[in-house]
């Protein structure tokens, strides 16, 4: 018996260790938070697993986290002391791991599984908000060098009967993700950049949206919002997974860190839901 098919998401996961450091942020991440907290509201039933891509993993081939308790990854840098000993213990799957590494080799996708990986910040800062309990069963799934658009739909569209199997994807990354124009300097590419992308997410052609996405450096802004593309293409898996369902925007603020246009989606699931708790 399948369970209820699940959404997908696209999250924009936020700077560094940012949860535990919420007194000293001044209410940068208040909204952010609100939204994360919302997810598990959007599913139709409470997922069974995590299924995490984060833009803070690549590897020479799509590789699925076997850990059964993974550890913490600091990777991060000039934070204070305190951030390199937080701990979110959330447990491992090996079998889901299999179970991806099986459904990539079906569709022709070279994979792996790596026993030793553990837990990046693309993971943890948003699920520490998700699931603050740390009691929701993760596996992280790698992106692939190169970075192709392409490959990575390629990878959702495989991953996509995990959805009937109770377990949620999530693409963890940024909407737009500068380092070096974070602030006033990000304004005006970010704003162009999320529009498009808004506006393409929004298109009901399914062909033409994954066209677009694919196509995704001739956007406004494109190359000044993601000089390079690793936190864009977690949206890319999350998309490929469901591919013919509709997109509905779960966040979205227009002056992030007082500037940056940022936002996070849902694919599938309950556009009138996402409505009433966004």
């Amino acid at each position: 018996m399948t369970s209820p098919r699940l959404p997908t998401f696209f999250i924009s996961h936020g700077g560094g260790p940012w949860p535990w450091m919420t007194d000293q942020l001044a209410g940068r991440y208040d909204r952010l938070a609100a939204a994360l907290r919302q997810m598990p509201h959007l599913t139709v039933a409470p997922p069974k697993a995590v299924l995490m891509i984060s833009a803070h993993w690549e590897a020479p081939e799509f590789t699925a986290m076997a850990h059964p308790r993974p550890p913490m990854i600091y990777d991060y840098y000039g934070f204070p002391d305190y951030t390199y000993q937080i701990a979110y213990a959330a447990p491992g799957v090996p079998s889901l791991a299999t179970r991806v590494h099986d459904l990539l080799e079906s569709a022709g996708i070279a994979a792996r599984l790596d026993a030793q990986r553990g837990f990046d910040h693309g993971m943890y800062a948003p699920m520490a908000v998700i699931y603050p309990n740390a009691d929701m069963p993760t596996v992280q799934l790698s992106l692939r060098h190169g970075l192709d658009p392409r490959e990575h739909l390629a990878l959702g569209r495989a991953l996509a009967p995990l959805r009937d199997e109770g377990i949620l994807i999530i693409g963890s990354g940024l909407s737009y993700h500068n380092l070096r124009a974070f602030g006033p300097a990000g304004k005006a590419p970010s704003a162009a950049f999320d529009a498009w992308l808004r506006h393409t997410l929004a298109d009901t052609d399914a062909a033409r949206r994954s066209a677009a996405l694919t196509d995704w450096e001739t956007a406004p802004s494109a190359r000044q919002a993601h000089p390079r593309e690793e936190h864009l293409l977690p949206l890319m898996v999350a998309l490929g997974a469901a591919e013919h369902e509709a997109a509905t925007l779960v966040y979205h603020e227009d002056d992030f860190a007082g500037a940056l246009s940022v936002s996070s989606f849902m694919f599938g699931g309950s556009q009138r839901a996402a409505t009433e708790t966004a």
